[in-house]
Formats: structure tokens, sequence, C-alpha cells
């Protein structure tokens, strides 16, 4: 049986870690859609449920407590208004959203970043535990070496997710083309 590998040789001979991303999904072809889709990019490395480590879990709503709480999780929901579910769920997007934007909020999660997928809010705030108190967690030393993003940066990655090029982005944002 093969072993699970996330390490990669380039081709200067730099190793370079790729992100495991467990898919769990209640819909079977959705999951190996999403898999194939996330399998094309060099920095992921899909496993489509009952895989072992992960650095992030693409999850629905019908899987519930299937995944280990450690695990940062991209929840995928029909549900309106986002409610989080308990464990650690980084990032709400609608069920409908494109692979694109589901890989980059799994890279966003995995890299401990809180992002909603709803449209129309400039940023992006913390989501709120059942208790009303904004959900926080200790930081780890594995998240601790990990570089924050500014909120420009921020909005330029998000803009890039969507697919749009630098010449789009930058007039977006009313920045120079070599800026963004």
């Amino acid at each position: 049986m093969d072993t699970l590998t996330s390490d990669r040789i380039m081709h200067d001979g730099a190793v370079s870690r790729r992100l495991v991303v467990l898919i769990a999904l209640g819909d079977a072809s959705r999951a190996e859609r999403l898999a194939a889709s996330l399998a094309a990019s060099d920095d992921l490395l899909p496993v489509v449920a009952g895989g072992g480590r992960a650095d992030v879990a693409i999850v629905d709503d019908s899987i519930g407590d299937g995944v280990p709480a450690l695990i940062p999780r991209v929840l995928l929901t029909g549900r309106a208004g986002g409610e989080r579910p308990a464990g650690e769920v980084l990032a709400v997007m609608s069920a409908g959203a494109e692979d694109l934007l589901i890989a980059a909020a799994a890279r966003l999660a995995a890299a401990g970043y809180r992002v909603s997928g709803e449209r129309g809010s400039g940023r992006h705030e913390d989501f709120r535990a059942g208790d009303g108190e904004p959900f926080e967690e200790e930081a780890s030393d594995e998240h601790a070496a990990r570089p924050t993003l500014s909120p420009r940066e921020a909005e330029v990655l998000a803009l890039l997710a969507e697919g749009a090029p630098n010449k789009a982005i930058a007039r977006r944002l009313n920045i120079s083309v070599h800026t963004a």
C-alpha cells in the first residue's frame, strides 16, 4: 500500500510541501470532482474521506463530527447565515461555490485565516461561538512561523482566487498594475 506523502522534489532539488486536503462530503460524486480539480494544483494533495493525516478538511453539512476536531475545516453549507457548527471551522462557503474558491479557502484555512463566503462585506470577521464570544484559538507552534497577510494582500488574494487578471485587480483596487 502506498504511503501518503505531501513532500515533492522541485526541479532545482528543493523540497516543496503540499497541503493535504481531506475531502469529506456526503455527495460522493461531488467529492470526486472536487478532488480531481484540486489534484490539478501543484500545492494541494486531495484525499477523499478516510485518509490519515490532513492539513485541512473540506466538509459539508452531512458529515458532522466525521473529521478529527483539530483539523481546520472548510464548510460547504446550504444553510442560510453560515452557522458555525462544532469544531474548528475556519471557512464557510456556499455549497455551490466554485472549486477554485474552495481551493483558495482551503489554503487560507490551513494558514489559520477565517473566511466567510458571504459577498458584500469588505472584510472578514471572526466567526462567533455559540455563546456570542469571538472564537479564539491558541497559536500553535506550527502556525507561529507563518507570515500574516496585510489587508491589501488579502484583497489581492481574494480577487486572484476569483480569477481576476492583474490589470483588473489594479483597476478595482485603484493601484498600479505593478503593485498587483
